[in-house]
């Protein structure tokens, strides 16, 4: 890789920290994660592959990873204790081995392909927040606007989070239309695949108290 190319690298770790706001040291590892990726699809998938970004530099440096065994099955993804030892005498089973590859020109695949990772871990992080703010709020009311109306079921803003008012939590022959505010009592906040969900209902017997408690303060 050319001193140009790894400066622009760099460069290209810095646009996108400012872009998505998130730490530039994620980005780099995002970068090194796409990088491990298509040395795959040069040498194989079944390697493991590490690379590594120099923070002052730009330099590539990828490796494979073997670890060492007594007794090679998958001569791919192990190395023999009498062979790893002439390369680090202090090596024992178990220990992974690393043995540099030569270098790749990654270019502008290896650049959109940590993109894709990064705003993944943007999303991955907004999800964790999300549930990390909600996940010990069941047992509150809380008001939002309604967002959409599917199938019966309400989903609400919360504004930095998204709830829904399934239609068998809400109150007999009760519309709500898109903009509506609607205070409801979270019963359920739930880690999914999708992200963080947040259960909400009208007709809980704790909301109901608690709306009376809030109207009828001596109760």
């Amino acid at each position: 890789m050319t001193t140009a190319n790894r400066l622009e690298l760099l460069q290209v770790a810095d646009a996108v920290a400012r872009e998505t706001y998130i730490d530039h040291e994620i980005v780099l590892e995002a970068l090194e994660e796409a990088i491990q990726r298509t040395a795959k699809t040069t040498y194989g998938a079944e390697h493991m592959i590490r690379a590594e970004i120099d923070r002052k530099t730009g330099e590539i440096s990828i490796w494979r990873l073997r670890e060492t065994v007594e007794e090679v099955e998958d001569a791919t993804t192990q190395i023999p204790l009498s062979r790893a030892q002439e390369m680090n005498p202090d090596a024992i089973v178990g220990d992974l081995i690393s043995e540099p590859l030569p270098p790749i020109d990654f270019g502008r695949v290896s650049a959109q392909a940590a993109k894709q990772i990064i705003f993944q871990k943007v999303r991955d992080a907004e999800r964790d927040r999300q549930y990390d703010e909600f996940k010990d709020r069941a047992g509150e009311i809380i008001s939002g606007l309604v967002k959409r109306v599917e199938h019966g079921n309400v989903m609400v803003d919360l504004g930095r989070a998204e709830a829904i008012v399934r239609r068998d939590e809400l109150l007999p022959r009760e519309t709500f239309r898109p903009g509506d505010r609607v205070r409801a009592f979270i019963y359920d906040v739930r880690r999914e695949t999708r992200g963080p969900q947040i259960f909400l209902s009208r007709t809980h017997p704790r909301f109901m108290a608690m709306l009376f408690a809030q109207e009828v303060p001596e109760v």
